[in-house]
């Protein structure tokens, strides 16, 4: 166990907690050779069908439901995703809400934030500006601040995707998990989570490299921050919290193209008729671009992680 206090019981107690507020989402048993791909055996987990369109309602739910929230509210940065999930998780709590969210967010995003009543500020070109804004907002307002990745809290609800995958009747004999990686709040807890019994792979797009930096200097570094998937992949830097999980427990990350996560996203609506956005497809796309090549019969696990994206828009009869 880490020094972090994010430790199995601690997950274990986090999900009871939450439970009751997310959506346990389900998985889709696939093979590889679905995809173009030799035949072995591929777990999706469908976390897009999570409340609010992602995994981050997680987090948000064990921050409102483990932290003291003062009668002025949350407040949160955010791409995107994690705004909305903060949004939601207030106001399913009856909570003022806050949200923070740079200029490349997008339209998806913004319109679910302001679907679930939070107070809405646009500004700066990428996540960085909205947390500094946020972080102003809090010293001005008083309000809790949630942040999307490095918080104990949102650790701990984050993991809980990887306790539910390893149910018996989720995935329990995977070998191998792909999770994409922004800030680094989803691998950091599943990862925590697993603690070294299963390998875990960070996926990041080659425009937005955090955990990659990160590894190879021992700490968080700043890195660019660009790419197609640059509203929920590209934080600037991952979290201090999350570091000395992933220097423990995760196996290594790997980098994947614009072009070959817009294939991934392609290929999830042909083959299965998923949508998902590029940073939900990310993971995918380290198997189909061969940035992770897996050993014949490996039984791996893809986290479908989120879908705000008016990527599909249904055509309304006339």
């Amino acid at each position: 166990m880490l020094s972090l206090g994010i430790d199995r019981a601690l997950i274990e107690a986090t999900y009871a907690l939450i439970q009751p507020h997310i959506r346990r989402t389900p998985v889709v048993e696939v093979s590889g050779a679905d995809f173009g791909l030799p035949p072995f055996p591929l777990t999706l987990k469908l976390e897009h069908m999570q409340h609010a369109g992602s995994f981050k309602t997680r987090g948000a739910f064990a921050n409102l439901l483990m932290r003291e929230v003062p009668r002025v509210g949350v407040v949160a940065a955010s791409g995107g995703n994690h705004g909305a999930a903060v949004a939601y998780a207030a106001m399913r709590r009856g909570v003022p809400a806050r949200i923070f969210v740079p200029t490349v967010s997008s339209a998806a995003k913004i319109s679910r934030i302001r679907g679930y009543g939070a107070e809405l500020e646009v500004g700066g070109d990428r996540y960085a500006d909205a947390l500094a804004a946020s972080e102003k907002w809090v010293r001005h307002s008083g309000a809790l601040p949630v942040h999307a990745y490095d918080q104990r809290e949102t650790l701990l609800g984050q993991a809980t995707l990887g306790l539910e995958l390893e149910q018996a009747d989720q995935a329990p004999a995977l070998e191998t998990l792909l999770v994409a990686v922004g800030g680094g709040g989803l691998i950091g807890g599943v990862a925590a989570w697993y603690a070294g019994r299963i390998k875990v792979i960070g996926v990041e797009p080659e425009g937005a490299p955090t955990l990659t930096l990160a590894l190879a200097a021992g700490q968080p570094v700043d890195a660019p921050a660009s790419g197609i998937a640059a509203d929920s992949l590209a934080p600037r830097r991952v979290g201090q919290l999350m570091l000395p999980i992933a220097q423990a427990y995760v196996d290594r990350a790997v980098l994947v193209s614009d072009e070959a996560i817009v294939r991934a996203q392609q290929v999830l609506w042909s083959s299965l008729r998923l949508v998902v956005e590029p940073g939900g497809a990310a993971a995918l796309a380290a198997l189909l671009s061969g940035a992770y090549v897996p050993a014949p019969g490996e039984r791996v696990g893809i986290v479908l992680s989120g879908a705000n994206t008016t990527a599909v828009d249904f055509d309304v009869p006339h």
